[in-house]
């Protein structure tokens, strides 16, 4: 199957009813080998803050590292969509000072899209920069900026009066522009619900079969994490033993003098 190139192929995929793969990624190194896969896109998360710099949340992340890691996160997947998070406070302050700051991701980074957090408050920023030519990605649901005001990593919208919110939030999004909408852990049936009503597609993460895609973080699908296990997360590979194997042997042969051998030296 083609790969996705632009925002019209996402509602093409769902009008085709094809699940769309997505994946989040921070570096050089895993972006090359993503772009050798039919992953159809890839996002440079905000999560960068607890997978790669051990943060506890993604509150401290600045504009700067997310500029850092869209770029070299571009350099190693030249041709794959790529979309780029949002920090904490780089869009909620004003309209001028978000059109600014998504103005030097776009430029800087070669990213094709934005990502946010948040409903209806949020309207108006993103009708702003569709109207500036900057497509928009929404997030509803576990917003992880908003973790102090959630209390916790917890599932949003059992609640009839928070699930009646994300469906209005959902909506609102869409009218506003936003060509793509994040749900994260939310209960199966309402992500379901949103996505039946929407023509936009959605990318689930804990919110259950009935999105049209799916994305997770390439450090907890590889298995990088053993302490990391949310009900959400299906680890397809077990690295964090297979580094670990293979940066002891290299301990062990480097103090025995096993390495370097005779192919490893210059003459």
């Amino acid at each position: 199957m083609p790969r996705i190139t632009n925002i019209n192929d996402f509602k093409k995929a769902k009008s085709e009813k094809r699940p769309i793969s997505m994946v989040t990624c921070y570096d050089y190194q895993m972006a090359r080998i993503i772009a050798e896969t039919e992953i159809d896109c890839i996002l440079v998360g905000d999560s960068v803050g607890m997978a790669f710099a051990g943060y506890s949340n993604t509150i401290p992340v600045t504009l700067e590292q997310m500029i850092y890691h869209v770029e070299i996160v571009r350099r190693g997947a030249p041709n794959v969509f790529l979309i780029a998070d949002l920090p904490f406070m780089s869009y909620h302050v004003s309209i001028e000072d978000t059109l600014r700051n998504c103005g030097n991701i776009m430029k800087k980074t070669g990213a094709n899209a934005v990502k946010l957090e948040g409903g209806r408050d949020f309207v108006p920023v993103v009708e702003a920069l569709v109207k500036a030519s900057i497509p928009v990605v929404g997030h509803l649901g576990l917003t992880p900026q908003s973790i102090h005001k959630l209390g916790g990593y917890t599932v949003q919208g059992r609640d009839e009066q928070k699930r009646k919110v994300m469906i209005e939030d959902a909506k609102m999004l869409e009218e506003a522009g936003a060509f793509l909408l994040v749900l994260e852990m939310v209960p199966e049936q309402l992500a379901a619900e949103i996505t039946s009503m929407l023509t936009i597609p959605t990318i689930g993460i804990g919110a259950g079969r009935y999105c049209d895609g799916q994305v997770l973080v390439i450090t907890d699908l590889l298995g990088m994490d053993e302490s990391f296990n949310p009900k959400f997360l299906k680890k397809y590979a077990n690295l964090h033993s297979v580094v670990k194997s293979a940066l002891s042997q290299y301990h062990h042969e480097v103090v025995s003098r096993i390495f370097p051998e005779e192919k490893n030296v210059f003459k």
